[in-house]
């Protein structure tokens, strides 16, 4: 097979209806609009949300919340995870999505929480640390260096 022999299934796609061609098709005259009215008329309708004059429910609900521009944003990482890494290794964010233990570096890097034990001494060079994860990491013999 090649692909200017590609098709689609047989009954998977259907032809388009030919509007306004004549009372055979059963979609002339009025071509399926109606008679008269806002929907009969060339760019008739209403916009999205509108409901006939009554107050929009977009309008009607109060306003929540708000986007913190200013929001720092980390991958976040425990320090579990780096015992899957040998002694001495020298741990970055672009080595973590190298090997596949991140899938994403956020915008502003890499932290490293404190969850789990670690048993490897390894120099970590990320972002951010929580406190336990620096301690853990220094226990260990490694290295916590902000980057």
């Amino acid at each position: 097979m090649k692909l200017h022999e590609l098709k689609p299934a047989k009954g998977a796609v259907r032809a388009k209806r030919r509007l306004g061609r004549g009372t055979a098709t059963g979609q002339g005259k009025t071509a399926g609009r109606g008679q008269k009215g806002q929907w009969a008329r060339s760019g008739g309708g209403v916009r999205v949300g509108f409901e006939g004059g009554q107050m929009p429910l977009a309008r009607r609900l109060p306003k929540r919340g708000f986007k913190n521009p200013n929001k720092k944003i980390f991958t976040e990482v425990n320090v579990e995870l780096l015992n899957r890494f040998e002694n001495g290794t020298e741990i970055t964010a672009e080595f973590l999505k190298s090997v596949g233990a991140i899938s994403k570096i956020e915008k502003d890097g890499v932290k490293i929480l404190g969850e789990g034990n670690l048993e490897k001494s390894l120099n970590v060079k990320v972002a951010k640390f929580t406190a336990s994860a620096k301690e853990k990491i220094e226990k260990a013999g490694g290295t916590a260096e902000l980057v």
